[in-house]
């Protein structure tokens, strides 16, 4: 095998699968890259048995070939030789190693067999809808923070994606939730997405997917099954197993009656949440809202180390009630909210709060309270 091709091309192509691979790795053919050079095409590929990630990119082949060679070390060669080069892969003489040249630079490789390399093999897929990129950024973008990091309730580990309501209200829905916050986010449902099961796309994956996305206006494809999601993005195809689990109930959790509006300065509320949670310790982030009659005194103890308060002006005419929250996960609810206007719905100090971008449409959060 042999093939020239620009450093550019093939920096940014090893770039997207290479991040697949896992540093540590008890089987050595998990650590490589598949290589396979044919007309006019160079072809890489990753896995990590749960994840798949393959891009071909433009190049002068001659002859065709295949092999595989560690991934975090091609990348860092790429990655350091001078912009602009052309680079050789050569492995026609000895064929357990594969020869990287550009310039005056020459690496030697040691490969392992193409036929070791596992396939992730994907089976037939039920389901393929088209998204707009910048709608399956922002489903990723608005609810990836409530992922749940537990290991134990591996269900919640990755978000729920599925499609509610019926007739022409159909909508795609995605959620996470670790049993702390709730994040949901809709947007109507392309065509082809009726019917589709509800599945959960594992963390990892919707983080590789985010990173994908490159051109917010391009088209992604989406093919799925009960098992595995495939997603096309330009020239990279990305292939997952799915969660086997069951994602809970969640719409038992979003509070349909709470009766208190409180309606804040989203920036305002934010920078106000900040600046009083200097002082709390990492243990205990609580941060209590004392609310009154367009009033919300912010307050947070730290017996270790002092205590702050911040007063706002707000819309509220309800009956006063204080209640607690952690400060990083308002912040985190927050971040997500793009108007300048943000909406909690309060039931009493111990009930879930709702909060929303008063603006925009299709979001919503569920934020568990603190006692404080």
């Amino acid at each position: 095998m042999k093939v020239t091709v620009e450093r550019a091309a093939l920096l940014k192509s090893i770039g997207h699968v290479h991040r697949v691979v896992e540093r540590r790795n008890t089987i050595p053919i998990l650590a490589n890259l598949l290589i396979r050079a044919e007309k006019g095409k160079l072809g890489l590929k990753a896995t990590d048995l749960d994840l798949e990630v393959m891009e071909s990119i433009p190049a002068e082949v001659s002859p065709a070939g295949s092999t595989t060679v560690p991934a975090h070390m091609i990348y860092d060669i790429v990655r350091k030789l001078p912009e602009g080069s052309q680079i050789v892969l050569d492995s026609s003489g000895d064929r357990a190693s594969l020869t990287i040249r550009a310039g005056k630079s020459r690496f030697t490789l040691q490969t392992l067999p193409e036929s070791d390399f596992p396939d992730l093999a994907a089976g037939e897929m039920t389901h393929k809808f088209v998204l707009a990129a910048k709608d399956l950024k922002r489903l990723i973008d608005k609810t990836q923070f409530a992922i749940s990091t537990e290991e134990t309730r591996y269900y919640l580990n990755g978000i729920y994606l599925h499609t509610a309501g019926t007739g022409k209200a159909v909508k795609l829905r995605a959620v996470a939730t670790d049993g702390h916050r709730l994040a949901q986010v809709e947007l109507d449902a392309p065509a082809g997405a009726e019917g589709m099961p509800g599945i959960i796309v594992p963390r990892k994956t919707v983080n590789e997917v985010q990173r994908l996305i490159e051109n917010l206006e391009a088209e992604i494809a989406v093919e799925l099954s009960q098992t595995k999601i495939r997603f096309t993005i330009g020239d990279v195809v990305l292939t997952s197993k799915l969660i086997d689990g069951t994602f809970p109930d969640y719409g038992r959790v979003i509070p349909a009656g709470n009766d208190k509006t409180l309606v804040v300065d989203k920036p305002e509320f934010e920078a106000a949440v900040d600046r009083v949670s200097t002082v709390s310790s990492e243990r205990g982030r609580a941060v209590k809202l004392a609310l009154s009659a367009g009033k919300l005194v912010l307050t947070v103890t730290n017996p270790d180390s002092g205590s702050a308060t911040e007063e706002l002006e707000v819309e509220y005419d309800a009956d006063p009630i204080d209640i607690g929250f952690n400060s990083r996960y308002l912040l985190d609810i927050a971040a997500q909210i793009d108007g300048e206007v943000a909406v909690l719905k309060l039931a009493d100090p111990g009930s879930p709060t709702l909060i929303q971008d008063k603006d925009a449409g299709g979001a919503l959060y569920v934020l568990m309270p603190m006692r404080v």
